[in-house]
């Protein structure tokens, strides 16, 4: 039978005659707080402690939050959304009216006592002046409660959940969060999606360079794009009715040819590839330099996945599944070393090791590519153009000079696409397939040479 309000005994008990709120704390915080939280309501009529116990709950529950150790940074929003879905789950209009009264209570709760006076505009009789930070929240507060209004990272987790991109990729979409949100409490603007328009979102555009000092336009347009991809995925669960980041984009300024990132010279690779440094390092720029693939991928590689002739390099920026790429003639045997007496989810290269850190975005490549930055300066192969922070050559180099040297072996562009996992349009080179396209790959990697005093 549905719940009336003077049936209704949720988050209610007596004690001594008189009800009094209960909020069962979870069970990893009973050494901290108990098993329960109570406050006393002074009234014996439960249909008046229905109409009490709202704010109660809330308050108590902000406890249990405080204790955990979650942000309280807007704790009437968490109260806020509580009573949203307790709203939703009313089995009766009696209970729906007692719990929209108790979000009336609370909101007047927040706005605390009067502080001064004023006259409305219209009959000149004195009205109330409250603190304009509680009158806000008190504002924020009932519109979440109601319905009015959705916090602008509600969904956000959820939508972080099924995103199935690099961590870092995802430390940028909360990042882009936190930069909004940080937007709106210095404007006074309400951080809820209804607040957000066209005009809303070119306001936060124009004013991301002011926010973020010294970072470039093109790392600015990453943030609008991470806030375009929330936007769209609430679209399409009909959260908004657009996405009003769509063709949002700071003007970049155009890199002059001489300044773009380019391929290492012959000369520069003998340095690279004669300098003194580890084994390891030597191995992992020679399998970069006859694969063109990037450096997460090479570092990644577990013994089964060199067998058979060929790597298989797990997904890297868009593609969707792991890819294969012969094993060139002049790597077999540093993948022997590197494989003999392993099993096969041993890695290929143990010196640099996982992060040991739980919930670390930072890539597995993170101190292989670090080293090598280091080492790279130290024989001489650099190109810092004042005011950029890369140099013109990098790790990613040792790709561009893969790609350079096939395309100057007469290799068919699509085949060089399929080697270094570029989108291309037709066949996928197969991880299991020795047929004519795996035999056309294997000789464009064989085309590849590295100078030839090297060999």
């Amino acid at each position: 039978m549905p719940r009336s309000s003077s049936q209704d005994r949720r988050f209610l008990e007596l004690h001594g005659g008189k009800w009094r709120v209960t909020v069962s704390v979870p069970r990893d915080l009973h050494d901290k707080l108990g098993t329960k939280l109570k406050q006393p309501l002074h009234t014996d009529s439960l249909t008046i402690a229905n109409r009490l116990k709202w704010p109660v709950v809330g308050q108590l529950k902000e406890r249990i939050e405080k204790a955990r150790g979650a942000e309280a940074s807007a704790p009437h929003i968490a109260d806020a959304l509580q009573m949203a879905e307790l709203r939703k789950q009313a089995k009766t209009e009696e209970e729906r009216e007692s719990i929209v009264e108790g979000i009336y209570l609370t909101a007047e709760m927040l706005r605390g006592r009067v502080v001064g006076e004023e006259p409305d505009p219209a009959t000149g009789e004195p009205e109330p002046l409250y603190d304009p930070e509680n009158e806000r929240q008190s504002v924020e507060f009932a519109r979440v409660a109601l319905g009015l209004a959705t916090p602008i990272d509600l969904h956000h987790g959820r939508y972080l959940e099924g995103l199935t991109v690099k961590a870092r990729t995802k430390a940028d979409d909360e990042r882009a969060m936190k930069y909004l949100k940080q937007w709106c409490s210095n404007e006074g603007v309400t951080p809820v999606l209804e607040a957000f328009n066209k005009k809303t979102a070119v306001r936060f555009m124009d004013a991301l360079p002011e926010l973020l000092p010294g970072l470039t336009p093109t790392t600015l347009n990453k943030y609008l794009r991470r806030l375009s991809r929330y936007w769209q995925w609430l679209e399409r669960r009909h959260e908004v009715e657009h996405n009003v980041w769509h063709g949002l984009t700071l003007e970049e300024p155009q890199t002059p040819h001489d300044e773009e990132e380019r391929p290492f010279t012959d000369a520069e690779m003998v340095k690279l590839l004669t300098g003194e440094t580890t084994q390891h390092m030597h191995d992992l720029m020679r399998i970069a330099a006859l694969t063109g693939a990037r450096i997460d991928a090479i570092v990644c590689l577990k013994v089964k996945d060199c067998r058979d002739g060929r790597f298989v390099f797990k997904p890297q920026k868009k593609e969707k599944k792991e890819r294969a790429c012969p094993i060139h003639s002049d790597l077999q045997q540093i993948i022997a070393r590197r494989t003999e007496g392993k099993e096969d989810e041993d890695d290929i290269f143990p010196e640099w090791p996982a992060p040991k850190k739980e919930g670390s975005k930072r890539e597995r490549s993170f101190k292989a590519s670090n080293q090598f930055t280091e080492y790279r300066r130290k024989v001489g192969v650099d190109e810092v153009i004042p005011g950029k922070r890369r140099s013109l050559v990098n790790f990613h180099s040792f790709r561009r000079w893969f790609i350079t040297k096939a395309e100057q072996a007469d290799q068919p562009e699509n085949i060089i696409a399929t080697v270094v996992g570029h989108k291309r349009q037709g066949m996928t080179l197969g991880k299991y397939s020795a047929g004519p396209l795996f035999e056309q790959a294997r000789r464009c990697v064989e085309a590849v040479r590295l100078p030839r005093w090297q060999k």
